[in-house]
């Protein structure tokens, strides 16, 4: 961690926001105080010139993110699909972010194809087009196979683009190691595994034969999910820094007025993005992380397309169902339910009372679902829920990051279609229709036949685990040796027992 070059690069970023006259915009679309806008006035102006320039064409928000590099543009990505958040304005200004940023030269990306797969790129593809689509890591070009004759999509990572991540990823791990130094109370947030999170994320992004690995798995975990199209990757044709796709056609989510035009339902494709992301999330427990409008096109039939597998997320059977429950509580209205959750969770400390925490959540959730369904919103309830938890020493769940990151980004691109629609109603049957088949007593009996399973392929081992646990009660405790000599007894038998249980639940379960 190189520290006086991570305060440059921290300056350099405040210095760039005033040069380009980004820091007015934000502290607009941010309704800051007087006292704010007259210190960072202060503060702004003699550093100004150590800002970079950028692209006077662009917007200064835009034109100040792009200016920083990758990492600022993704941040950037995710604020332009809360205009709820920022503003419709600056919202418009951030999705050219998405995937309408600047290219680089074809030949450049011929050059990379070639590097990367061993051959020219005229011998693979018998056509080779301009960048379609330019986003902060990658871009997209239009290609023929000659093998097949198929059109395809071929990503090639931006050059330099791993060294520039470096570079902000060090200032970022600097900035959070600064915060948690400088307010110890930050650091129940965790602020440096925050960032280690996000570190891993980009680092996986970086590698494109993860992101057509990520793209093979979702396929198959969404193959039966209506009105939803995943391109497949073609393995031959794809490497760390090159990525071949099935070509998919559509309109961008993000364009209201051609979404319009072709006669599309709007309001249906902002509740089937939502939905969708919820099932894949709890049934699959492995989602799309990054759904802003610039990974998601509509085909003509109106199936909802999805690009761009570099940032996945997953997580665990458990958490899923905590997950829900926590969600359908808020929805039901059922404040000592989403209480009880958090404790069983271990999210709250136990010497916490759950009345009052009960009492706390209420404060969340009623002002909201008192609210008009357009006011009713995902990143506000995460926002007030995170100030009630601080107060009940929660501390930040890292596995819970990316999801809640992605549940306001998803929220944002619905909302987007839809200013008034109503986030919990469209939600609720998903998430009950995940409670009810994973937290019924059909799937108590499947945990019942998982179990039993994972004891019986241990069941030669039993005499030996037996004896190990005996001879090392009787070292520990040689008088009275015989109720730790039951105890391990009953522990045998009762595995023994539940084993032969599981492989009658598996057989009437089919399992």
């Amino acid at each position: 961690m190189r520290g006086p070059h991570n305060i440059l690069r921290l300056i350099r970023t405040a210095a760039t926001f005033e040069r380009t006259g980004a820091l007015g915009v934000v502290l607009d679309a941010m309704n800051a105080p007087i006292s704010i806008r007259i210190v960072t006035r202060v503060f702004g102006w003699p550093m100004r010139w150590l800002g970079y320039k950028g692209d006077p064409e662009m917007p200064p928000v835009t034109r100040a993110l792009t200016a920083l590099g990758p990492a600022y543009i993704k941040f950037g990505q995710v604020l332009s699909t809360r205009p709820d958040m920022v503003g419709d304005d600056l919202a418009l200004q951030l999705r050219v972010l998405q995937d309408k940023l600047p290219p680089f030269a074809r030949d450049v990306a011929k050059a990379t194809v070639e590097e990367e797969l061993g051959q020219p790129a005229d011998e693979i593809f018998s056509e080779f087009s301009e960048p379609v689509a330019a986003a902060s890591i990658a871009q997209v070009h239009k290609a023929r196979l000659v093998s097949s004759g198929e059109e395809v999509a071929v990503k090639v990572l931006r050059p330099g683009i791993e060294r520039a991540f470096r570079k902000d990823i060090d200032a970022f791990y600097f900035a959070a190691w600064s915060i948690e130094l400088l307010s110890p109370s930050s650091r129940r947030l965790m602020p440096q595994v925050v960032i280690e999170h996000f570190d891993h994320m980009v680092t996986g992004e970086l590698d494109l034969r993860s992101e057509a690995s990520a793209a093979s798995e979702f396929a198959e975990n969404t193959a039966g999910d209506a009105n939803f199209q995943v391109p497949l990757a073609d393995w031959e044709f794809s490497g760390k820094r090159v990525m071949t796709l099935d070509w998919a056609d559509g309109l961008p989510l993000g364009d209201n007025a051609a979404l319009d035009a072709a006669g599309h339902n709007r309001t249906a494709l902002g509740e089937r993005v939502l939905q969708l992301f919820l099932s894949h999330a709890l049934r699959d427990g492995y989602f799309h992380a990054d759904m802003h409008q610039g990974n998601l096109k509509v085909a003509a039939n109106g199936d909802i397309i999805a690009y761009d597998f570099g940032i996945m997320g997953r997580i665990d059977e458990y958490t899923r169902r905590v997950y829900a429950e926590i969600l359908i509580g808020f929805i039901q209205r059922d404040y000592k339910r989403v209480a009880v959750v958090h404790f069983e969770a271990g999210y709250v400390p136990a010497d916490r009372d759950v009345d009052e925490f009960a009492q706390a959540l209420r404060a969340v959730g009623e002002p909201i679902f008192g609210m008009d369904a357009s006011q009713i919103s995902m990143g506000r309830l995460f926002q007030y829920l995170f100030e009630v938890t601080e107060r009940f020493g929660m501390e930040t769940r890292t596995e819970l990051i990316l999801l809640q990151r992605t549940m306001v980004v998803v929220e944002g691109v619905a909302r987007s279609l839809d200013p008034h629609l109503n986030i919990w109603e469209v939600a609720h049957p998903v998430v009950e229709d995940y409670i009810k088949t994973n937290l019924g007593p059909r799937a108590i009996l499947r945990d019942l036949a998982k179990t039993a399973r994972v004891l019986a392929r241990f069941g030669p081992e039993l005499p030996k685990l037996a004896e190990a646990a005996l001879m090392q009660q009787t070292a520990q405790q040689p008088l009275p040796a015989s109720p730790s000599r039951r105890h391990a007894a009953m522990y045998i038998l009762l595995g023994a027992g539940i084993a032969g249980a599981g492989f009658m639940l598996s057989a009437l379960l089919g399992a």
